[in-house]
């Protein structure tokens, strides 16, 4: 099933590809916002600021999953942090290496706002670099 983004859909993509091209759409739609406007922009969520680790959360449904409607949380979950590591090498250019899961998804997200908070930073950067780690995930073997 294709996800289509839209800011108010309760649908929540489970494939990193598909969360990686959602989160493209949502931060072309959204922008980045870095420091102390962190929290603005329009069709931003109250709980998640406005920039590529935020993009990627709220694809893959954070503040947006419906009440009364089931969700495969792990699968989301599992495809959310895959989207991470996709990002975290199309960013750094090489596989991350770490002792465990937590490490490693520790290291993904460093990666992840590090580039983010580059000065200059703009959401046709980050929609193009989903856009990148989301044809990535075709070839990608988790």
């Amino acid at each position: 099933m294709q996800i289509r983004y839209s800011p108010e859909s309760i649908v929540i993509a489970d494939t990193p590809a598909a969360i990686l091209e959602w989160a493209a759409h949502h931060i072309e739609h959204v922008g980045i916002h870095q420091g102390p406007h962190l929290f603005d922009g329009p069709g931003r969520t109250t709980l998640l600021p406005c920039w590529p680790r935020g993009a990627l959360e709220v694809a893959a449904g954070r503040a947006r999953g419906a009440a009364g409607r089931s969700y495969d949380w792990p699968r989301i979950n599992q495809a959310r942090d895959e989207a991470f590591a996709l990002l975290a090498e199309t960013l750094t250019g090489n596989p991350v290496d770490a002792a465990d899961t937590a490490a490693a998804d520790t290291v993904h997200r460093d990666a992840i706002d590090r580039w983010s908070a580059e000065p200059g930073r703009t959401a046709a950067d980050a929609a193009r670099t989903f856009r990148e780690a989301a044809a990535r995930a075709d070839h990608a073997l988790f």
